[in-house]
């Protein structure tokens, strides 16, 4: 039940496995097959740290949010969203992979593991050695495993505005089960899609579990993720437009509980069409539904009026609620 979900990200720690399949690298070259396809250089890619940056098609539209996963002789690419292992397999297959480069779509035996809410750090820290709180964000260290076997990696990132810690193991089938079991411990436990999307959503990251939705890089207002000094250097940039002050734009609108709108509805301002919802975030916030919606300049403010198939709505600011985590609920 997203409710209850939603309810668990936001005051204790919810679990998940990452369904999208899982990008191995490794060679001496790999972060020059990098720069040909991310919209980041990997000049500043330093190990044991991550990443997010977006993988683009030949005609500059977004593929993919990958969290790239560095460590000292390989890399891990983990989409953020939506895509099949056949598709990535594609994709990967047109690139000019370097010799002595390989690169492996959800490698066998590998998976990774979430955990994102306040009390999230209460999870992680029974994977490393010494204090959770020493672990910065972005940062990644190798967990020990007592037995001696299994590899597994921490990275502290997260997709919610709470806290968050990403596993990468070997042993995912037990790991899983002692991620939920340590969540259940505070109030915790596993987590379903719906909730989930609903807090990264309030959080400003829709685009985690709705894609793109053909939107343009611009559009998405995925811009900020985009080293525009690198354009003509990766797949996809010389297609690239800058964003421009006038640019229609993706725009969070609300309306009261309980009233859902569906994508494709028209966004109508004093009369007039200004944009179109393109997604509905899931129910779970009691308080108010959320949508987002491609508008026109020069709509894209908060606190307009608008009218979507006779329902009153909104346009808002993100974040929609204050995360816990940032006023250290952890404790």
């Amino acid at each position: 039940m997203s409710t209850n979900d939603y309810r668990i990200v936001r005051e204790a720690a919810g679990v998940y496995p990452i369904a999208a399949p899982l990008i191995h690298l490794e060679g001496d070259e790999r972060l020059a097959l990098l720069d040909t396809f991310l919209s980041k250089s990997s000049d500043f890619a330093d190990p044991d740290t991550t990443r997010e940056a977006l993988a683009l098609r030949a005609d500059g539209s977004p593929f993919a949010l990958v969290l790239q996963v560095e460590g000292d002789e390989d890399t891990w690419l983990i989409p953020r969203t939506p895509i099949t292992a056949a598709e990535v397999t594609e994709y990967v297959g047109a690139l000019e992979v370097p010799e002595g480069v390989s690169v492996t779509v959800a490698p066998e035996g590998w998976s990774a593991i979430a955990v994102e809410g306040p009390l999230a750090p209460r999870v992680a820290e029974n994977f490393v050695d010494g204090d959770i709180e020493d672990l910065l964000l972005h940062s990644v260290v190798d967990v020990e495993r007592e037995s001696g076997d299994g590899q597994g990696r921490l990275a502290r990132v997260g997709t919610t505005g709470e806290y968050g810690y990403l596993l990468l193991t070997t042993d995912g089938e037990a790991d899983l089960a002692q991620f939920v079991e340590l969540a259940t411990a505070v109030d915790g436990g596993a987590v379903g899609p719906d909730g989930l999307a609903r807090v990264r959503a309030e959080a400003g990251m829709p685009y985690y579990d709705h894609g793109f939705a053909t939107l343009s890089v611009a559009e998405a207002d995925l811009s900020w993720i985009v080293d525009w000094e690198r354009i003509g250097e990766f797949l996809g940039s010389d297609e690239l437009v800058r964003p421009a002050a006038d640019s229609p734009k993706l725009t969070p609108v609300v309306t009261a509980p309980g009233i859902r709108i569906a994508a494709g509805a028209p966004v109508i301002a004093d009369g007039e069409r200004i944009g179109t919802i393109v997604w509905t975030a899931a129910a779970g916030n009691d308080t108010e539904e959320l949508a987002f919606a491609l508008l026109d300049d020069p709509f894209v403010v908060p606190a307009l009026d608008v009218k979507i198939d006779e329902v009153s709505a909104v346009t808002v600011t993100l974040p929609r609620v204050l995360s816990r985590s940032s006023a250290g609920a952890s404790a």
